[in-house]
């Protein structure tokens, strides 16, 4: 009896400061994803630069400016290289769009214009996944290369705990495929058996993906690409268009006030499905 009044007595001193660090460690919306107590809604981010975000970072250095709509929130989380989940942050692709400036994407706004609608279930809390890569054309992204497999793997690592249910693929690509004709011809079938590559490797076949249509390029084919992307006609594939988007001075990348207006639209493309 002794022995396990000194046992309790020990575990009611060291018990404080136990919840502290853990705390410090996990903030709470990570504490309770890794627990299954809220329900996770998963987010899968990719394609190129505009997803990756280079709102406020085209001058070499990001600027650092955090709109409101892209602030951190117990309720945000992102899946870390690492694989673990972590409050959610700008630049959301940080140690993911490698050998990049980065800066304010459209998926901090996206989830916060989430967590304002109450369509979600009141304690909801949204895990994106980033991954994407700056500089990549489709075929970079197709079954069997490393990007489509790094997503994957993510992917999976995010929904590993069992509580998490992957809600859509949120894809803003094909900036690259404007330089030659043949990719911007062939845009269509690459991203149509894109989609169903990644439903099946998923085991999703119902998969929401929302594609972003190009503001801008890199190339000339521009409108060819555009145009490619309406074309595909797979269900459950919606549409956002980013043409007349503000759009930064090197005339690629969505400025900070475009992206956020971007992560409403994205928003405004989910909630449309519920």
């Amino acid at each position: 009896m002794a022995m396990a009044r000194t046992a309790a007595a020990m575990l009611r001193r060291v018990l404080p400061l136990l919840l502290l660090l853990l705390a410090a460690v996990f903030p709470a919306g990570a504490a309770a994803a890794a627990s299954g107590k809220n329900r996770t809604l998963v987010f899968i981010l990719a394609g190129q630069s505009n997803m990756g975000g280079r709102g406020g970072a085209t001058g070499g250095a990001w600027d650092g400016v955090v709109p409101p709509e892209c602030a951190p929130s117990p309720r945000i989380l992102r899946l870390s290289p690492a694989l673990r989940w972590e409050e959610a942050r700008e630049p959301l692709h940080a140690g993911i769009d490698l050998h990049n400036v980065l800066g304010v994407g459209p998926g901090m706004p996206f989830a916060h214009a989430l967590l304002r609608s109450r369509a979600l279930p009141p304690h909801a809390v949204l895990g994106l996944v980033p991954c994407a890569q700056g500089a990549t054309p489709i075929a970079a992204w197709s079954r069997g290369t490393p990007l489509y497999a790094r997503m994957l793997a993510r992917a999976r690592a995010a929904l590993a705990a069992g509580h998490g249910e992957l809600a859509a693929l949120l894809w803003y690509q094909g900036e690259a495929d404007t330089i030659r004709r043949e990719d911007a011809e062939l845009y269509t079938g690459r991203m149509e058996q894109f989609v169903r590559d990644v439903r099946r490797d998923l085991g999703a076949p119902d998969l929401l993906v929302i594609q972003v249509g190009l503001a801008t390029g890199q190339g000339k084919f521009i409108e060819l690409v555009r145009e490619a992307q309406r074309r595909v006609k797979l269900p459950n594939v919606k549409y956002v268009d980013a043409k007349g988007l503000p759009v930064a001075g090197d005339y690629t990348h969505l400025t900070t006030a475009a992206q956020v207006q971007l992560g409403k639209m994205l928003a405004k493309a989910y909630l449309a499905t519920l």
